[in-house]
């Protein structure tokens, strides 16, 4: 079934990726629960309380083993197989072989790291956003979701030695950036951009799915900020690494800063924007330089 695919019409390819995607997870997902019952002495019946209590370590143990398995079954499985049936070459569809060079994933490490009050002054102004009084159930299911989310992010950064920190910048650095990366920018990038004929099209539409995926709503806008960095990123170096590390460094950032400072060091991170608003210029200006020397060295590599 190597290359079946490569003729299909774009449409045909967005929705035969969503059943790959599906299957893959499902499959995944049912597969890693049958060895997570004897490895972790789990029932089926105690599973609705073990999702749902954050207290307990060996809990959280569990609840990081399902992350890990949705990361690769629900991301980097599909990517691979729809890479291998859409192409000759699953890892050219996915643009791993593209030529990058070191000054450019320097600039891609610099631009994630000096758009933090950007990003953090968006947070800000997505958190305080409100709702019209008709739609006050769809806020309250909005902030009930949010906090939910709050709550196991909390619990997977409790991180008591180095070994704990190494494993969480694989479980919410790494596998992440990776999968959401190969998924949306290798793959419903290419995809819609195609379809609208339009790859600015594609970078907002990725974007946007790649956003709302996360189902926290207080967070969507500086997340869709993010998606359509990344995929311009991507657009203009055509390699996959470059979004992967940006992804990468835009996880680690808060889960190194949290290892060693917790909970106040994170919220000052948080804050840093809220201050003044001519730091978050300052910010938007020195980005914006980078991402135009960016933009140069890709098309240098292009052309030599």
């Amino acid at each position: 079934m190597k290359n079946s695919f490569s003729d299909a019409n774009p449409f045909t390819k967005l929705i035969f990726s969503l059943f790959i995607i599906l299957v893959s997870f499902l499959i995944t997902f049912i597969i890693g629960l049958i060895v997570a019952i004897p490895l972790f002495h789990i029932g089926f019946s105690e599973l609705s309380t073990v999702l749902s209590d954050y207290n307990n370590p060996n809990n959280i143990i569990f609840l990081k083993y399902l992350q890990t398995l949705q990361a690769i079954g629900l991301f980097i499985i599909p990517a691979f197989i729809i890479g291998y049936l859409f192409s000759n070459s699953a890892t050219s569809y996915l643009c791993f072989k593209r030529k990058i060079s070191a000054n450019a994933l320097i600039l891609t490490i610099f631009i994630f790291l000096i758009s933090i009050p950007i990003i953090s002054y968006l947070g800000v102004l997505n958190s305080n956003m409100q709702l019209p009084e008709w739609l006050s159930g769809v806020e309250v299911w909005m902030k009930e979701k949010e906090e939910s989310a709050k709550l196991i992010t909390t619990a997977f950064l409790r991180m008591d030695s180095v070994g704990s920190l190494l494993f969480n910048l694989f479980m919410i650095g790494a596998l992440p950036a990776i999968g959401e990366e190969l998924i949306f920018r290798g793959v419903f990038q290419k995809i819609i951009g195609d379809w609208a004929k339009n790859m600015h099209v594609g970078i907002l539409v990725s974007a946007f799915i790649f956003s709302a995926m996360h189902f926290q709503f207080y967070g969507f806008f500086p997340r869709f900020i993010l998606g359509v960095l990344l995929g311009y990123l991507f657009y203009w170096s055509g390699s996959i690494w470059v979004p992967i590390l940006g992804h990468f460094v835009n996880n680690s950032v808060a889960i190194i800063t949290y290892f060693f400072y917790a909970d106040e060091a994170l919220e000052g991170l948080e804050s840093i924007g809220q201050e003044t608003v001519a730091f978050v210029g300052i910010s938007m200006a020195i980005v914006s330089a980078s991402l135009f020397a960016f933009y140069k060295e890709s098309r240098r590599l292009v052309k030599s």
